[in-house]
C-alpha cells in the first residue's frame, strides 16, 4: 500500500476505514427507517388516530390556542383575488 508506513499502521488505517463505512451505512439505514415511521405517525395524527405500535406516544392534554385575525373587507377582497389568480395559473 504505502512504503513509508508500517504494516501495523496500514492495518489500523484499513480497520478505521471499514469502521467508518459501516457507521455511515448504519446511520443511513437508521435515518431511512425512522423517516418511514415518522411519516406513518404524521398520517395517523392527521386522521386523528394512532397506529397500534405507536399507542405509547403521549398526546398533549391541552391544545395550543388557535390564533384568529379579523380581516377587513378590503383585505378579504384582496385575498380572494390572490386565490383566484393562483387558481387560474394552475
Amino acid at each position: 500500500m504505502f512504503d513509508q508506513i508500517s504494516i501495523v499502521q496500514q492495518i489500523g488505517l484499513t480497520v478505521l476505514l471499514v469502521a467508518t463505512v459501516a457507521w455511515v451505512v448504519g446511520l443511513a439505514r437508521l435515518l431511512r427507517r425512522d423517516r418511514f415511521e415518522i411519516a406513518i405517525w404524521r398520517e395517523a395524527q392527521r386522521a386523528g388516530a394512532l397506529p397500534a405500535h405507536l399507542d405509547g406516544i403521549p398526546r398533549q392534554s391541552v391544545p395550543h390556542p388557535i390564533e384568529r385575525v379579523d380581516l377587513t373587507e378590503e383585505e378579504r377582497a384582496a385575498f380572494a383575488g390572490l386565490v383566484r389568480g393562483l387558481n387560474e395559473k394552475r
